[in-house]
């Protein structure tokens, strides 16, 4: 009978983990912290992660014989005597595929090891080229392409759709503004990909990239609110994702916050993204709702400077209405507005905060709920598709 190996202190594995198991865990989390927070030193990894010094030139030893790391002597040094040599993850050890389904464009990219883009490609959308067959078969063609082109060989891929999507297995239930309903697309995609594919609803990976790379890389609860046509939303809490049943989670953009409101294609009417989508937006503005996205940024970006009270006055305090539903009910630490809610003018911004605060009995209670927008803009939910195929990568590398 095989014996339950427990590990030295300081090894980082588990109680009960046998060696192999405490290699596999310690090689994995080590990946991560380079992975996330990128190089350090040995001395560095030891601390962090709670390791002892042999354990750690073990596993670094290891990964650089694999070729997955290297060492060298950092660009800027402080003070005198050797420097200590930094521990950097190599890019093209670890790639993935990123892929984001818009309404109106498809964009891609692979990722390698660090988070580096090592290459992107995009395509715009019409009616015609938005069914779930069409765009599965360009996404698989313009992969193979950009894996040539690059002479890359992802490892796996993450997907971002702006739907309900099932993450079991990535069954997307239903995807309004893309008239897609009940489509197969993890395992479609991982058929003509020839490689493990995951599918999240998009703005659940706006808030796992701010989580991992963006404005909350230090906090454990957030909510990840972003715009497009829809109005979805994620969440963070206590530092995990909150999926809900099956991954059936986050569509904050159907809170009713106008009984009797405008008709939502949900069935309801006066949800949250009638007052405060893309639509709304172009309407504040005094634009047609169908215009473009890029005039809604430049019209947006014009009033940067505008005096308040202005044209999104009232646009303003539905966005406020909402969150503070969503503070109130959630009691984030952060709220990051995503995608078009970025261009909003700072002005418009600081007007939403001061009303949450002043209406929301919890963002008191904390001290008053941080209200920012993302630094990662567009490329928020691109970036959590890349993460989102990485989990599984890093534990295999």
């Amino acid at each position: 009978m095989n014996r339950a190996w427990v590990g030295d202190p300081g090894s980082g594995a588990p109680a009960g983990a046998r060696p192999d198991e405490a290699r596999r865990h310690n090689r994995a989390a080590l990946l991560r912290r380079l992975h996330v927070d990128g190089p350090c030193t040995r001395a560095t990894l030891a601390s962090e992660l709670g390791l002892n010094r042999s354990t750690i030139k073990a596993v670094v030893d290891g990964l650089a014989e694999a070729g997955v790391v290297t060492e060298a002597v950092p660009a800027q040094r402080n003070g005198a005597g050797r420097p200590s040599l930094m521990v950097l993850p190599r890019a093209e050890a670890a790639v993935v595929l990123a892929v984001d389904v818009r309404v109106e464009q498809v964009s891609m990219s692979m990722v390698g090891l660090g988070g580096q883009i090592i290459g992107r490609h995009s395509w715009n959308l019409r009616r015609a080229t938005r069914t779930p067959g069409e765009v599965i078969t360009h996404v698989a063609e313009s992969a193979q392409l950009l894996a040539d082109e690059l002479a890359v060989t992802p490892q796996g891929a993450g997907v971002s759709v702006p739907g309900v999507v099932r993450r079991d297995d990535g069954w997307v239930h239903e995807a309004p503004n893309l008239a897609w309903r009940d489509v197969a697309l993890g395992d479609r995609l991982a058929a003509v990909l020839r490689l493990p594919v995951r599918v999240a609803n998009d703005a659940e990976l706006g808030a796992l990239a701010e989580h991992t790379r963006g404005l909350a890389r230090d906090v454990a609860d957030l909510v990840y609110v972003s715009a497009e046509r829809g109005v979805g939303g994620g969440v963070i809490s206590d530092g995990r994702p909150l999926r809900g049943t099956r991954g059936y989670v986050g569509e904050l953009g159907h809170l009713v916050i106008r009984p009797g409101g405008r008709p939502c294609y949900c069935g309801s009417r006066g949800c949250w993204e009638t007052e405060v989508g893309e639509a709304a937006l172009c309407r504040a503005l005094g634009l047609a709702e169908d215009t473009p996205r890029g005039v809604v940024v430049a019209e947006l970006r014009s009033l940067a400077t505008a005096p308040l009270p202005g044209p999104l006055d009232e646009f303003a305090e539905w966005l406020a209405a909402g969150l503070v539903t969503v503070v109130n009910l959630l009691a984030p630490e952060l709220v990051v507005l995503g995608d078009l809610f970025t261009a909003l003018p700072p002005g418009v911004v600081d007007h939403v905060r001061d009303l949450v605060h002043e209406r929301s009995l919890v963002s008191r209670a904390v001290g008053g709920t941080r209200i920012e927008t993302s630094p990662l803009g567009r490329d928020a939910t691109l970036v959590g598709a890349a993460e989102l195929a990485f989990e599984p990568v890093l534990g295999a590398v």
